[in-house]
């Protein structure tokens, strides 16, 4: 499990903690701003945890990765050639769209591409 990328390892023993038979993890990395917690990516799903629910509750979402329907970079503002210049991603599924805000845009772009590489 040496080839694992995270950022917390509480985070990591928490995806651990719910893989399932022969899951691999890819990445886990820490999410900054309101709402989510973590986003953890394995070799078949998208795991998010969820902060924003009422009353100090919290939820951990798997999101298979056929269900994603699109990925977005999310800035405030205009690009400048950069594509990547934002931290911020968007994963649609179905109506709902999870936004997910990474200390830095490195983050950000592994992130949508292991997505996009899955979800194909």
């Amino acid at each position: 499990m040496t080839d694992v990328v995270y950022d917390d390892k509480g985070q990591l023993e928490q995806i651990q903690s719910g893989l399932l038979e022969g899951e691999r993890i890819i990445a886990v990395y820490d999410a900054i701003g309101a709402g989510t917690g973590f986003i953890g990516l394995t070799d078949r799903r998208i795991i998010i945890q969820d902060r924003s629910y009422v009353g100090k509750r919290f939820a951990i979402t798997s999101i298979p990765y056929a269900k994603v329907s699109s990925v977005s970079v999310i800035s405030n503002k205009s690009w400048a050639g950069q594509f990547f210049s934002s931290g911020t991603i968007g994963i649609t599924v179905g109506t709902h769209t999870y936004e997910i805000e990474f200390r830095g845009s490195d983050k950000a772009h592994r992130v949508h591409n292991v997505i996009l590489a899955h979800a194909s």
